[in-house]
């Protein structure tokens, strides 16, 4: 390849750009490296998604990233079925909530300024790693729709939860759930009621819950269930609408997305591809947040594709590739065994953590801890003796190490610490994150129970 041609072939290209996509541009590009972005929709755009920023989330930003808050969070109201409902409070804020479009372009602007080049409009069909339109072995071609070649050291895949890239990568997926959402502008009053509280009911299919998150004007009502009970998760949304006396509001967006979880032996990379956030099945198993998953992923993606693209031969880029995977499987891995166990034991038994989260105060104050980023549901159940005897006896009384719930759901076979047994690095130290703070200034948010609509 002649010096002309060289300069045609990009360090580093990322498709995707979602949260997951930006944060990979963001850090290839201020390392320095060439970086092309690619989405196939013009920006911003809507994403089915509830919006809750949570401390690893916001951990996880760009330095100086201002977040487009719409409402900060002090207080969330529980209930179970729309029954026994509960609101706890807090001094200090819980998370924030933001609009989809503004936050995911405000990050690809914080790429952009890092040196990335953005370009919109444009669908990969395929990537290639051999044949005539690969020049040499350390290269990958980015097949575009309209019949271009895009040329490149290192590829990350973040186009989301039907990933082309993840097909590509060969990422296998173990359980699948269908959210459902309305954006509802409401009138003043209406706003004023929900200002600065969400509200979560656990609903009544296994592992089924919904939500209210308060955006100014507009609340965003939503609910996530098993992928197959598609008419009564419809159900589910309306009565719930309903049974908020919301149903009189016409909904200016109502969508609906499906969520993919990866299985444990996913793989999380091909040769020079790497894949991350939704592309790669990253998400949290029993809440289905992803966001937090996607920033972080995504910054992973970002740094281990610049080891890759200054890969000398396919051995090289290989042992970068499986350092990729063990970050991954080290932290976010580990979350996600923990959230499988947790959703197990939710979709048997969602009374027992509802009456836990309402009236015990050491459960109160771990939902404080995890949204604050204080620590994960991982470092908690590690962290904290009585937090993991609980769901040890828990596991044991549900039989839940052979799996549990509808078929590709609850848990996996557990190994010990919930870690993956493969793609172990060379040379790289075990360990993982955790340790959890301390969440003063709470209340146990009393007993009273103030204004959850009711249908009229």
């Amino acid at each position: 390849m002649g010096p002309d041609e060289d300069r045609t072939v990009w360090d580093v290209v990322v498709v995707g750009a979602g949260p997951a996509g930006a944060s990979a541009a963001y850090a290839a590009a201020v390392a320095g490296r060439r970086v092309l972005l690619l989405e196939k929709a013009e920006l911003p755009r809507y994403k089915t998604c509830g919006g809750g920023i949570i401390g690893p989330s916001r951990d996880a930003l760009p330095p100086g990233f201002e977040l487009p808050l719409q409402d900060r969070v002090h207080a969330v109201t529980f209930s179970l079925e729309g029954r026994f409902a509960r609101t706890r409070r807090s001094r200090r804020m819980l998370f924030g909530l933001i609009n989809r479009p503004e936050f995911d372009a405000r990050l690809v602007e914080h790429a952009q300024k890092a040196g990335a080049e953005l370009r919109t409009g444009v669908t990969v069909t395929r990537v290639e790693q051999h044949g005539p339109a690969v020049p040499d072995r350390r290269t990958v071609a980015v097949v575009l729709a309209d019949g271009e070649t895009v040329l490149a050291r290192a590829v990350v895949g973040a186009d989301g939860s039907a990933s082309r890239i993840g097909a590509h990568v060969g990422v296998k997926l173990g359980q699948v759930d269908l959210g459902l959402e309305a954006e509802i502008p409401v009138p003043p009053s209406v706003a004023e009621d929900w200002k600065g509280r969400v509200l979560i009911d656990w609903g009544p299919l296994p592992g089924s819950y919904g939500w209210v998150f308060p955006k100014g004007d507009t609340l965003t009502v939503g609910v996530i269930s098993a992928r197959g009970e598609g008419a009564a998760t419809k159900r589910y949304l309306e009565d719930f609408i309903a049974r908020l006396g919301l149903a009189g509001f016409e909904p200016a967006i109502s969508s609906g997305h499906l969520t993919r979880c990866r299985t444990d032996d996913s793989p999380l990379s091909r040769g020079r591809v790497l894949v991350c956030g939704d592309a790669a099945g990253l998400l949290e198993p029993w809440t289905r947040e992803g966001i937090s998953f996607a920033l972080r992923s995504g910054r992973l993606a970002g740094e281990w594709a610049v080891r890759i693209a200054e890969a000398g031969d396919a051995v090289d880029a290989r042992r970068q590739a499986l350092n990729y995977a063990f970050a991954i499987k080290a932290g976010l891995g580990v979350e996600m065994a923990v959230g499988r166990r947790m959703l197990a034991v939710f979709e048997r038994r969602p009374g027992l953590l509802h009456a836990a989260i309402t009236g015990l105060r050491p459960a109160w104050r771990a939902f404080t801890d995890i949204t604050r980023g204080a620590t994960t549901l991982a470092g908690l159940v590690r962290g904290n003796g009585l937090a993991h005897r609980a769901l040890d006896l828990l596991d044991r009384r549900m039989d839940t190490s052979a799996g549990v719930g509808p078929v590709g759901r609850g848990v996996a076979p557990r190994k010990e610490d919930g870690a993956a047994a493969d793609e172990t690095p060379e040379g790289t130290p075990g360990g993982t994150p955790g340790g959890a703070g301390d969440a003063g200034g709470d209340n146990d948010g009393g007993a009273a129970e103030p204004r959850v609509p009711e249908a009229s």
